[in-house]
């Protein structure tokens, strides 16, 4: 049978690396014409740094204001104060540094700001819908016109994507608001201004962006769009990320791994489904507060074991761009996980198998479960996952 897919184009318009933040920042609103710039950026990096002084410096009399308020899993009634604080500060471009809880606020924000969003309850109305042809996407709505310029400082990749993750405290659930407007024009790739992000947040958003090569490679959907960057982004991440614990200062390697993550977009911006390790991530952050990074670490050897029996061709491929030809791959990404010092086991994380039933029962409802490798019928095979991963 003749493969078939289709790749959609988004409207990020630049992407620049290798040259100092403030610099490139202030290049990009330029392009754009922002002339009322609201920066929305990490809490530590504003109050231990001054690489957030160095942009407003550049910035000039174009800077109107900041939000730096921004927690973890990017809770609805956040993304409300921000998007109040962008509003009075009548902003016409933002611009995010930080993590990436920090660039879905944003975007979200973006949608709120287009469609008068003022209260948590109302973000309700962004939820995506299931269309005529099966497609998820945006509901109507007003398409966000305010525009985002991204410097990421970890390695998660929502820079690169169109969708935001948006937690709702009321049920404790990360959902998924889409709009091919949110994906940010630019993103400024800057591997001086990463040095100080913790380590343990570095390393293990890295592990995040290899879940995304993986799951990518591993998917029954995959295409060669899709492999042909999640590979290279595997391969520079694996590489790269030794290089970094063993020297933080280490600029290129950390170049490497920013490069790595952009790649690792690949397969999700041709349409490849993420799998059970994402799925199974959602439920471990929304509901038990375990960072997103952690949760790939804990999960994705796991995913792997479990899935080999319907995938173990390509799964070949993730332990060949690792340089381990013929390993198992699960072993292969075991031992980089352990070798960075990150947790191995949701015991490490403190969840113990009185929270497996909970955990399956919600993780079937994320969007990335019923879309695994190999068929997850219900909550018992997501148990199964669970104590491999114990």
């Amino acid at each position: 049978m003749v493969p078939s897919g289709r790749v959609v184009f988004g409207h990020m318009e630049e992407v620049v690396f290798g040259k100092p933040a403030a610099e490139a920042v202030a290049g990009q609103v330029q392009r754009l014409g922002g002339t009322r710039v609201f920066l929305m950026v990490s809490n530590s990096l504003s109050r231990n740094t001054d690489e957030i002084d160095k942009v407003r410096r550049a910035l000039g009399d174009r800077f109107a204001g900041s939000f730096d308020r921004m927690p973890p899993h990017t809770p609805r009634a956040a993304v409300i104060e921000a998007t109040e604080a962008a509003r009075a500060a009548q902003a016409d471009l933002i611009v995010t540094i930080g993590g990436g809880s920090i660039t879905d606020g944003a975007k979200a924000a973006r949608m709120c700001l287009a469609n008068d969003i003022r209260s948590p309850e109302a973000i309700d109305r962004l939820r995506p819908v299931k269309g005529a042809d099966g497609i998820v996407g945006p509901p109507q709505m007003n398409p966000p016109m305010l525009r985002q310029i991204s410097v990421p400082t970890t390695l998660s990749g929502g820079e690169f994507s169109a969708i935001a993750g948006v937690t709702d405290e009321r049920t404790k659930v990360k959902e998924l608001l889409r709009h091919p407007r949110i994906i940010p024009s630019a993103v400024v790739l800057d591997p001086a201004a990463t040095v100080h992000t913790p380590e343990w947040l570095w390393l293990s958003t890295g592990i995040r962006a290899v879940d995304h090569c993986v799951e990518g490679v591993c998917s029954n959907e995959a295409n060669a769009f899709g492999d042909a960057q999640a590979l290279k982004g595997l391969a520079l991440l694996s590489s790269g990320l030794p290089r970094v614990k063993a020297d933080p200062k280490d600029l290129a390697a950390r170049l490497d791994c920013q490069l790595g993550t952009w790649l690792s977009m690949g397969p999700l911006a041709s349409g490849v489904p993420m799998g059970a390790s994402h799925g199974i991530g959602y439920v471990l952050g929304a509901e038990f507060g375990v960072p997103h990074g952690h949760t790939s670490c804990i999960m994705l050897p796991a995913v792997m074991r479990w899935n080999k029996p319907a995938n173990a061709e390509r799964q070949a491929l993730v332990a060949t761009a690792m340089l381990q030809p013929g390993r198992d791959a699960g072993d292969a990404l075991d031992g980089l996980i352990r070798g960075l010092g990150m947790p191995r086991s949701l015991g490490a994380v403190k969840i113990g198998r009185d929270h497996f039933e909970r955990i399956a029962v919600q993780a079937m409802a994320t969007p990335w479960v019923p879309r695994n490798p190999r068929p997850i019928d219900g909550p018992a095979q997501v148990r199964e996952i669970l104590e491999l991963a114990a």
